[in-house]
């Protein structure tokens, strides 16, 4: 009788055991098998979107599903990346990112997301900031600008994509360690900020390393927010050369909603990682003053949970 009780009880836990993973491999539906919307979080022509065309051909061919691009532009991302948190977490909404935007919008204000409703699935590329003016500017070195801006508080102007951006962050930063005092004009993206520069509306940009690249030839990079001198902009110094600890860049990578399935996060991570990691697709973003970057997403999340870390100490009392 013995016997028989455990044999039964054996058995019934072999087929709980087996309906748990039975029901744990049905979750595990294919994927894709339609259409996916990658949304772009900035204006047309900016860095989210070129890299979003970019990896479309190349998604398209991996995934074997059609890949659309989408804009929700507004925020400094934050309209776009509320969106996607709100999302159905069935991986067919992705957006691009940015670090450190994901982390300062919702440490400065209520933007109805949280950093970590973004959830990473890689981070593809990086690019160093930098002040810059024109290269008609009356302003040939760090100095001159900054012994202006000491003089008549708050009358030079920085632009930037975004408010609580890497651009803005850059910016209050530079005030707190020049004891300089500007007015920072937000952008809801690279594009229109470039726009404004070059046609001289505003007096100088926290410039991207590819803006810059693009069009070396009309701007003075004053100085670079690097650990080192830019390619390609040798005779540029570094803020720490200067003997301002200053050192801003912006990541961009891909998100998804919260609660999406992992094995749909690792089918993504892989496409993409496959994208990032061809020899022609960095050296063509190297070429166009990108620093490509491949991180996967526990990579990412844990980069992103440091620099949270880091955001956190340095926002002590820059909020405006």
């Amino acid at each position: 009788m013995k016997t028989n009780i455990l044999v039964t009880c054996l058995a019934a836990l072999f087929f709980s055991c087996g309906f748990m993973a039975g029901t744990v491999a049905a979750q595990e539906k294919p994927y894709p098998t339609r259409q996916i919307t990658y949304m772009v979080c900035f204006d047309p022509g900016g860095q989210s979107d070129r890299e979003a065309r970019r990896h479309q051909p190349y998604l398209d061919k991996i995934l074997k599903q059609k890949v659309i691009i989408d804009y929700k532009v507004g925020g400094g991302g934050a309209l776009g990346w509320r969106e996607l948190a709100r999302s159905k977490p069935d991986g067919y909404t992705v957006a691009g990112f940015n670090v450190p935007h994901i982390i300062l919008q919702p440490l400065q204000q209520e933007v109805g997301y949280k950093t970590e409703q973004i959830i990473p699935v890689v981070l593809f590329q990086r690019t160093p900031l930098a002040l810059t003016v024109l290269a008609t500017s009356g302003f040939k070195t760090y100095q001159e600008f900054i012994d202006h801006a000491r003089k008549n508080p708050g009358k030079l102007t920085i632009g930037g994509s975004g408010t609580f951006s890497g651009y803005h962050m850059a910016t209050l930063r530079l005030e707190k360690l020049s004891g300089a005092k500007f007015t920072y004009v937000p952008f809801t993206g690279t594009a229109p900020q470039v726009t404004a520069f070059l046609g001289g509306h505003i007096d100088a940009i926290m410039g991207t390393s590819d803006d810059l690249t693009r069009y070396k030839d009309k701007v003075r990079v004053l100085a670079w927010a690097t650990e080192k001198r830019f390619p390609g902009f040798s005779d540029s110094p570094t803020f720490r050369e200067l003997k301002v600890d200053l050192v801003e860049a912006v990541d961009r990578g891909v998100a998804v909603p919260p609660k999406t399935p992992l094995y749909i996060i690792k089918k993504l991570e892989a496409a993409f990682i496959e994208i990032a990691t061809k020899p022609e697709v960095m050296a063509e973003m190297k070429s166009q003053g990108f620093m490509p970057i491949a991180m996967g997403h526990e990579e990412s999340t844990a980069y992103i949970t440091k620099m949270t870390g880091i955001y956190k100490e340095l926002t002590v009392g820059l909020k405006k």
